[in-house]
């Protein structure tokens, strides 16, 4: 079974694995000193005399709304939907992969041959090294929640099944039912099962994720450690948070304790609706310190309906490369009111961008009447539009905001990036682009052999950046190429230096540059000095 765990040096984001139960029980601490006995005298303060001039303001009242003086009524109601989600994975034994690493001998003749020989044929899984070894079974525990009684729908995190041979459920009261895996997405790390029983079963709903603030009251139950059904609560810590596990992270984060064995247990709001799916931590030693994660519903509801009924997922497809938009770039673009949208580096193409007019350089500010606040939005949202759907886009270009109209499609399986053919290279010179600290040539077939250039390669070859200069600072190195320069494509240096040369003629502070090299195209927004 794949385990996800990640743990980074000093606070790592551990993937909620359901593992074997180890619970660890906290030795005591010592006890702390007794307390002096005896009053405490406090030094009495004046009392202020009063300025009749002085208006006295009244004190700003924040009523705590929905304040609970137990959950108890709440957990007993939704205890019996939460589920233990039993996995068993067969491992082959390691003499039998042929990727096991060579056991290790002493040198024929070492009087370490025969205790190295004796040693190993008795420690190894299969006894003997000329006897076949017995594949070992492994078990791993995590949590789900039924969402349909009646058909038996069971959701949970991809992690906790993934590679598993058998799946079983565990309810409440400890009956256990063989499970069938519906769908996995491994994008979003979402699992459908489906349990047929004749059992009772309870079920939860989803809830809208949208409304959950900051602040609000959160219940977390699973199964942490194989203990069991368990409640912990807490309050909604943070929106929106990006923990680098993917293109769409949009996470929930709640201090509500998680732990290993919680992957895939619901985060419940006070109205006892599933509002997230506890999938990640925070953390340092993998135990819970109160940063834990959750998939927000509103994601994970659609993912699951597909999964659910087709078994796998639909997503929408723009066919765009796409880079943030920085403070520099919004400047050089003239976009008002700051940086925000997502930078189309790229509009691959035959793509449904292209098609539908979305040009290299534009910034994506709305797409299908949503805002576009930054880069990771657009990904997000436009997997979540319907394919087919003929969306609105709202895109700055040429210092405006213009619409078009793109038709969505399906997401490819496999997507190419095939770069645009170019043209023919011309002239070996090498040009010197004063007050950028750039040297520039021609694509010939030199510096595509020099720089190991694709053979269709088009614009402008950088053959030399001085240390100190804005393009050093910006990443830009030799070999790589300049393609535009304000959104208009460059084929020679020449071309390249009459294209600075007008911006600075227009008082332009920054130029910005489409640079290609072998990680593919970004927009680099670059300082512009007096000749």
């Amino acid at each position: 079974m794949n385990v996800r765990s990640t743990l980074l040096a000093t606070a790592a984001i551990a993937a909620l694995l359901a593992g074997s139960p180890f619970p660890v029980l906290a030795q005591g601490a010592a006890p702390a000193p007794a307390p002096a006995v005896g009053p405490v005298q406090q030094p009495s303060a004046p009392n202020p005399t009063p300025n009749p001039n002085t208006a006295t303001a009244p004190a700003q009242q924040f009523p705590l709304r929905d304040a609970p003086t137990s959950f108890a009524p709440l957990a007993r109601q939704l205890l019996p939907a939460v589920v233990n989600v039993q996995t068993t994975t067969t491992i082959q034994a390691r003499g039998n992969r042929p990727d096991a690493p060579e056991v290790p001998q002493a040198p024929p003749g070492s009087p370490f041959e025969d205790f190295f020989r004796d040693f190993l044929n008795r420690n190894r899984p299969g006894g003997r090294p000329d006897q076949p070894q017995t594949p070992r079974r492994a078990q791993s525990l995590g949590s789900g929640f039924i969402i349909d009684a009646k058909e038996g729908i069971v959701v949970t995190n991809n992690h906790v099944i993934d590679g598993a041979d058998e799946i079983n459920v565990v309810l409440q009261d400890n009956t256990t039912i063989k499970a069938t895996l519906l769908g996995t997405d491994t994008r979003t790390d979402i699992a459908v099962l489906q349990i047929k029983t004749d059992h009772p079963l309870s079920q939860v709903n989803f809830g809208n994720s949208d409304d959950a603030n900051v602040g609000d009251w959160v219940l977390a139950i699973g199964n942490p450690f194989g203990l069991g059904g368990s409640v912990t609560a807490g309050i909604v810590s943070a929106r929106g948070r990006d923990i680098r596990q993917g293109m769409y992270d949009d996470f929930i984060q709640t201090d509500a304790a998680i732990n290993r064995g919680n992957s895939g247990g619901p985060l419940f709001n006070l109205q006892g609706q599933v509002i997230g799916i506890n999938t990640a931590i925070y953390s340092p030693s993998g135990g819970s310190i109160g940063i834990g994660f959750s998939i927000p519903s509103n994601l994970a509801k659609n993912i699951a309906a597909q999964l659910r009924n087709g078994g796998s997922v639909k997503r929408g497809w723009l066919g765009v490369n796409i880079q943030q938009v920085t403070d520099d770039i919004a400047d050089s673009l003239g976009l008002k009111g700051g940086a925000r949208g997502a930078l189309v580096a790229r509009a691959q193409e035959d793509g449904p961008a292209a098609k539908g007019g979305i040009r290299n350089g534009d910034i994506i500010l709305r797409f299908n009447n949503q805002d576009v606040h930054e880069m990771r939005n657009l990904p997000r949202i436009v997997a979540d539009t319907a394919v087919g759907t003929d969306a609105p886009v709202v895109v700055w270009r040429d210092g405006k905001e213009e619409t078009v109209t793109v038709k969505v499609a399906e997401l490819p399986a496999d997507q190419a990036n095939a770069d645009n053919n170019n043209a023919p290279s011309r002239g070996p010179a090498v040009v010197e682009l004063a007050g950028t600290g750039l040297k520039v040539t021609a694509v010939t077939p030199e510096t595509r052999d020099r720089f190991s250039l694709k053979p269709d390669a088009k614009g402008v070859v950088v053959t030399d950046v001085a240390g100190n200069s804005s393009a050093a600072e910006r990443g830009i190195a030799p070999g790589d190429l300049i393609v535009e320069a304000q959104q208009t494509r460059v084929n020679t240096p020449q071309e390249l230096q009459k294209r600075l040369d007008d911006l600075r003629k227009a008082n332009r502070n920054t130029v910005l540059l489409l640079v290609e090299n072998a990680q593919g195209q970004r927009f680099v927004p670059l300082t512009l000095r007096s000749n």
